[in-house]
Parts: structure tokens; sequence; C-alpha cells
């Protein structure tokens, strides 16, 4: 077996990796035997020298993330395994080989047994992001591995870890492309097309998490007009537009987010007159707003990243969500999200709560939203959870 450094954890500590939670946390280790740096793959062990575990080590709270419960070599074989499973699962999904949608999530870190890694499929490019210094440490073996299995699918990796690292990290990560070059930024979902800017772009390019909830929308959009809030490259308008809306407004407080809302819209719908789109502060744009919305979607980025932060990133969804139910005209429809981790999804219907009772509306709930099949969610590892959202019907 390896040679590799050994942690031991004090007494009782074992157990959340006896239930298979990929997490381990730096109050939970009693020693270390051997040199040990961070991003170093470690064997785990209890308090008594029984095999736990082998994973990455980090500097943090979290200080382990688990990438096997088994006794085994970590090596390209093992990685060429793990991304096999991923690729079979997107097959299964039927995104791998799909003629209406090419972009969507092929690695999604601990839900796909890869703690720290997040790769986005846009057609034939993949975009890798790596949020553990580990992972990045072992970007070209990773390239190679993705090579092998994917083969012709694959024509260029673009490596964008420059943001996502540890920000005391002792790596200096450089963005750019690691394996051959894309020939277009256009990519497919449900058979609309947009542009991708993986380079300057967040995230990866493209909420790729939100395919199933626009989708949605499209059949809610009939007759109706949309206002899309937080809309950055425009993709629950081009469905409302698509679902037949009679008005879309698009808003977000980046110009360059707007820029690519307008250009994503033309690419489907060429001298379209029902949309508009405002580079506005989405407070400042409902404040002032003068028409009536039937739908209106409400998709922030994450308030909260930290649970220091959880109430005050409530105050300010609830705030939203006030505005929101408080404008909508009547029988209008309500879709809103969280993408906050650490907001769990009763905090959040809690939220909604308080802000219908403040509006004093009746309101209902049609749909429960959630993150789609390919950015699955280990049962072990109910964190991995991130998205939720609830679609609402305002009287």
């Amino acid at each position: 077996m390896m040679q590799l450094p050994i942690i031991y954890l004090k007494p009782g500590k074992e157990q959340s990796l006896k239930r298979f939670h990929p997490w381990i946390f730096s109050g939970a280790i009693k020693n270390v035997g051997g040199d040990i740096e961070e991003g170093d793959l470690v064997r785990i062990h209890d308090a008594h020298d029984n095999f736990l575990a082998i994973g990455h080590y980090q500097i943090g709270s979290i200080a382990v993330r688990v990438l096997t419960f088994e006794d085994e070599v970590v090596d390209h074989a093992f990685w060429v395994r793990k991304i096999s499973v991923a690729w079979e699962l997107r097959k299964t999904l039927g995104l791998a080989a799909s003629e209406t949608t090419n972009a969507y999530r092929l690695i999604h870190g601990e839900g796909d047994g890869m703690p720290g890694l997040i790769v986005d499929m846009y057609d034939t490019t993949a975009v890798m992001q790596m949020h553990t210094v580990a992972m990045y440490l072992m970007r070209d073996s990773l390239v190679k591995a993705f090579q092998e299995v994917l083969g012709a699918h694959l024509e260029a990796i673009y490596e964008k870890s420059e943001g996502t690292l540890p920000f005391k990290a002792d790596v200096e990560p450089e963005n750019g492309y690691v394996m051959g070059r894309s020939k277009t930024h256009v990519a497919q979902e449900n058979g609309l097309r947009f542009n991708v800017d993986w380079e300057k772009g967040q995230k990866t390019g493209f909420f790729v998490d939100q395919r199933d909830n626009r989708a949605l929308l499209e059949k809610y959009s009939a007759g109706r007009k949309v206002l899309n809030t937080f809309c950055y490259t425009g993709g629950f308008s081009f469905y409302a537009l698509r679902g037949g809306a009679t008005l879309v407004h698009s808003v977000d407080s980046s110009e360059r987010a707007i820029v690519l809302t307008n250009e994503n819209v033309a690419l489907n719908f060429p001298d379209e007159s029902r949309h508009e789109a405002f580079a506005m502060d989405t407070f400042k744009f409902m404040e002032a707003a003068q028409q009536k919305y039937d739908l209106i979607v409400l998709d922030p980025p994450a308030f909260a990243k930290h649970m220091k932060v959880v109430n005050n990133a409530l105050q300010g969804y609830k705030r939203l969500n006030t505005k929101a139910i408080e404008q909508i005209a009547p029988g209008g429809i309500l879709f809103t999200f969280s993408c906050s981790q650490v907001i769990s999804r009763d905090a959040f219907r809690t939220m909604i709560f308080s802000a219908a009772a403040r509006s004093g509306r009746n309101v209902r709930i049609l749909h429960q939203l959630e993150q789609p099949a390919d950015h699955p969610v280990s049962i072990y590892h109910p964190e991995g959870e991130y998205l939720k959202g609830l679609v609402l019907y305002v009287e």
C-alpha cells in the first residue's frame, strides 16, 4: 500500500467517517505521523491505528477531504476510474450525447467523489476549477485522465482557478488553456444557444445549474411580462422569450453581463423588440419600476458564503423577496432562489414565509426547486445540496 503520512484522529472522532462523510475537521485530529504539507495525500487512522480513509490534506477548518474509504493506491488508474464513473452518469442522464444540450456539469466535487474539483462542459471544451491546493497541484495528471476517458468528446480544457483556490494558498495560479484551444464559445441548452465567457465571466462562464428551472419558467411565460433580476448572461430571459412572454426586462449591476445578455438574446431572437436590458442594481431598479410584472425571477449571487453572515444574508433575501411579492401583479408567478450552501432549505423557506406575511398577500407554493441531476449530492454529504428555490403564485 501507499507510504503516506498518517493523520490520527482523537478517540470518538471517527464516527462521521464510518458514516462515509468526506470531511475531517481540524479539531478532530490528535496528531500527525510524518511530514505533511498542504495538498499532500494522507492516510486517516483512528486513535487505535485502524485505517479509515485516504484524502487530501489542507490548511483550514476542513483539514482533510476524503477521496476513498478503501485502502488503495491513488494513481492515474484511480482518477481514470473516478472520471469514467462521472462520465457514465452524464450518459445515463442523456447529457453526454444530447443533440439539444451540450452544456452541463461533468464533475461536481464531493458529489462525484472528487472533492475540490468542478468541471463544466461546453460542447467539447471543459472548464476546470480547482477549489483545493491538492487538486491544483495534480492538474496535469487530471488533464491526462480526462483525455483518456472523453477521447474525441474533448478538444480543449480551460483551467480557471485564480479566484477559487484558498486565499492563503502558497500557489500562484494563472487561468488559461492546459489542453488544446476552443473553436467556439457558443454552447447549447435545450435547443437555445448562448455565448460563454469562461475567460472573464463568473464561475465557469454560465450557470448550468439552472437548466431545468429555466425550462420550467418557459412553460409559465406565455402572455406574461417578465422581470429577470441578477440576470447575468440572460439565461432565464431567452427561455421566457421562447415561451411567449410579451415583454422581458433583464437587470444586472454588471455592464459586461448586460452586453452578454443582449448578445445571447440576439443569437436566438434576432431583432427582438420584446426584450430590454438594464445595467442597474436590482434593488434600485425595483424601487423605481413603474411596470407591473406578471413573472419575476430572483436569482441573486450567494449572499452568504460563511455561517457568520447567515443572519445578515437572510435579511437581504427577505428584503428582496418582500419587494417582489409586493410589486408583482395579481396572479403573478415568482421564481425565487438561494445558491448559498450555508443557508438551509428550511431557513430559506422560513424567510420566504416572513416576506409573504409582511406583504399581506395570499401566496402559494407551486414548485420546490433544486440543482439538476448533473450536480449530484452524495447521500453521505448533504452539504452538497446548495441550490434551493420556490415557485410561488401570488394572488
